[in-house]
């Protein structure tokens, strides 16, 4: 039986190497998103009863970590693989599934510009739910929190919000020490103050509003990030031509 062998390599030697390059480090980024997302899920004991994934009412941003990392993961195995083998159903596949995500991120974008309204009521709907689940999370609390410190911003359109949640609401059933207030990250940091106060939303929205204003952010955050978006549009567009070029 004879074999026929080609004269060159089907991919070239600097062609293979920069792509396993690139892939490797896709890879062991891939690698770290899992570990830190299964990390994440063993301090909260998911990973010892599973069923809390799904008990969890509002949005676990762990879940988008892992997601992240097997996706990574995949790709960066099939093109070091892909390119150190030559094995070119390994290279079509990475460069078919990165073609597919950058036409999904670049689909994504243009309905979310000509359906505004739609995508804004949307987001409303969404950050109302993580509010109502604000406590059932540490990791949704911290993410909530963070949104709210960076924007200077409070619940969905506005303090009011965290009414939709039990621990805050100023229904007078409530026997919440957290009663008719707001989360810390709502507050107004005092530069004096080395220490955070935690306590400093409570019993706020029991003054009356004009009084807001010197001790809590009265902005919403989906108003905050609509001003924010047009100031940094060239960041915005910077960032998706740089995971453009990536890809």
């Amino acid at each position: 039986m004879h074999y026929y062998r080609y004269s060159n390599a089907e991919v070239s030697c600097w062609y293979k190497y920069l792509l396993f390059s690139y892939n490797i480090i896709f890879w062991l980024a891939g690698v770290a998103f899992l570990a830190a997302g299964l990390w994440a899920w063993s301090e909260k004991g998911v990973l010892s009863d599973i069923t809390k994934v799904t008990r969890l009412h509002g949005f676990d941003p762990v879940v988008l970590v892992l997601i992240v990392g097997v996706v990574m993961f995949t790709l960066g195995f099939a093109g070091c693989v892909g390119a150190l083998r030559e094995n070119i159903c390994l290279l079509k596949f990475f460069c078919g599934t990165i073609v597919f995500i950058f036409l999904l991120e670049l689909t994504v974008a243009v309905l979310a510009f000509l359906f505004q309204d739609w995508v804004r009521e949307k987001f409303k709907e969404f950050f109302e739910i993580n509010i109502i689940s604000y406590r059932d999370d540490i990791d949704l609390q911290n993410l909530i929190d963070s949104l709210q410190k960076i924007n200077h911003c409070c619940g969905a359109q506005g303090p009011e919000d965290w009414d939709l949640n039990i621990y805050f609401n100023c229904s007078s059933e409530s026997k919440s020490r957290e009663k008719c207030g707001v989360p810390f990250s709502c507050c107004v940091p005092d530069p004096a103050q080395k220490v955070v106060n935690t306590q400093c939303g409570y019993d706020i929205r029991m003054q009356s509003k004009n009084k807001w204003d010197n001790l809590i952010f009265t902005k919403g955050c989906i108003p905050a990030l609509e001003a924010w978006l047009p100031r940094n549009i060239y960041i915005v567009a910077g960032v998706f031509i740089a995971i453009s070029l990536l890809q």
